[in-house]
């Protein structure tokens, strides 16, 4: 049966998540003659690794550095690293320290999305650079019972350093270390390592661009990758419970493939983070260029998210009044009032409606107990309070601290007034 007629045949069972077919059990020993498709493994690029009276299959797949996935070529990882390494920004996905070859590339498929110990990996990736080549290695689990096996073979080909994920901080090594518990009695140890997680990277730049943040949009819509003929990774359950009774890899295959490309994606999804945030030899959009700096802000690297901002300052980009205010901000906390001020005027004036809020209050609170200019204060208060009224939401939500500000301001001006025409003063 064709791979495309037997997905046509899964169809029905999708919408059936709750009723999923417990894997079927196989014997734990096996001797080499008897893998079933043996042949078909082999010609895949798949050797058996033999452990504890059980085997796993591993494949090792090589590509020159030169080859491009999407718009990078994988040499440019290089390029990131080094430019990291060249930098005095401290960020969360800097590889300040490291080596190319201190990082390495990982995902799984998985039985299921939930966590928990009924949830089994049964195919573990991974890549890392060695020389001018990325190594892919892959390793199948091919029945329930060959986990010890499986586990052996990854714990003991993987260099440990930094390991770069997409949500593999929520998912996939909380996997791996649930299954790693059943069998820790007789597999290596699971080391201490540092973790670059690239969907929280991809959700700070792109969230607002985006419709998800599935690793395949952000291929397609970011890093320019399409994929040809791929298997959904919704399928991949499915697919192994069907490979477990048929034992025939040609589904299995489609996932592996599939699993493959996500980790090359990974590479370019790193290189590519890593040019917008180091600002390195490539186009960023307004947005981006946005986000990146708050960011930075959100780091406490002023430096970094004031170069970002900067570059918004002009022209007609949506990101132009927010900047500002952000870049504003900055100012404040760097002591830099009177170049705050410029910027806040702009925004009260022609900003978006929160920026607009804010602006105001930040004016308002700055005429009122720095310059003592009260009815400069109250202008820009009245003017927030405005704004409130355009809102509901906004309303209720900063309705009374308002009104207090007013009032007080209010009391401040009659109590000067007041003063201005008492007797004394004539």
């Amino acid at each position: 049966m064709s791979l495309k007629n037997k997905l046509n045949r899964l169809k029905p069972h999708l919408g059936a998540g709750q009723s999923q077919k417990e894997p079927v059990k196989m014997a734990h020993q096996h001797a080499e003659d008897e893998i079933p498709f043996q042949s078909e493994w082999q010609e895949a690029g798949f050797k058996p690794f033999y452990f504890d009276q059980s085997y796993c299959l591993v494949r090792e797949k090589r590509y020159h550095l030169k080859e491009k996935h999407g718009t990078y070529s994988l040499y440019e990882f290089i390029d990131a690293v080094k430019a990291w390494n060249q930098s005095e920004i401290n960020h969360p996905l800097s590889a300040a320290g490291h080596k190319p070859s201190d990082l390495f590339f990982f995902d799984t498929e998985t039985t299921g999305l939930g966590g928990g110990a009924g949830n089994t990996i049964f195919l573990l990736g991974h890549a890392s650079i060695a020389g001018d080549e990325v190594i892919v290695k892959q390793h199948v689990l091919p029945h329930p019972g060959a986990e010890v096996a499986l586990y052996q073979s990854f714990l003991t080909s993987v260099d440990y350093t930094t390991m770069v994920t997409y949500n593999g901080k929520a998912f996939d090594w909380p996997q791996v270390k649930t299954r790693h518990t059943l069998i820790r009695d007789q597999v290596p140890k699971l080391p201490p390592f540092g973790h670059f997680d690239l969907y929280h990277g991809a959700r700070r730049l792109w969230k607002h661009q985006l419709e998800r943040m599935k690793l395949s949009i952000v291929e397609k819509d970011i890093l320019g990758i399409q994929r040809q003929d791929d298997i959904p990774g919704y399928l991949a359950p499915m697919i192994y419970y069907d490979f477990l009774e048929s034992k025939n890899p040609e589904g299995m295959l489609g996932i592996i493939r599939h699993n493959e490309i996500d980790i090359l994606s990974l590479i370019s999804l790193y290189t590519h983070l890593s040019f917008q945030l180091l600002h390195f030899e490539r186009e960023q959009t307004a947005q981006t260029a946005y986000e990146t700096g708050r960011w930075y802000a959100s780091l406490g690297e002023t430096t970094a998210a004031e170069s970002a901002f900067k570059q918004l300052l002009e022209g007609d980009s949506p990101e132009k009044y927010k900047a500002k205010h952000e870049l504003a901000k900055q100012y404040k906390k760097d002591g830099k009032i009177q170049e705050a001020l410029p910027l806040w005027r702009e925004v009260a004036e022609f900003g978006e409606l929160k920026q607009k809020f804010a602006a105001c209050i930040e004016l308002a609170k700055y005429y009122e107990h720095k310059e003592k200019q009260y009815t400069e204060a109250s202008h820009y208060a009245h003017k927030a309070n405005m704004l409130l009224s355009a809102n509901q939401q906004f309303h209720i939500a900063n309705n009374e601290n308002i009104q207090k500000r007013l009032n007080r301001l209010e009391a401040k001006m009659l109590k000067r007034q007041s003063a201005f025409n008492s007797p004394d003063k004539k």
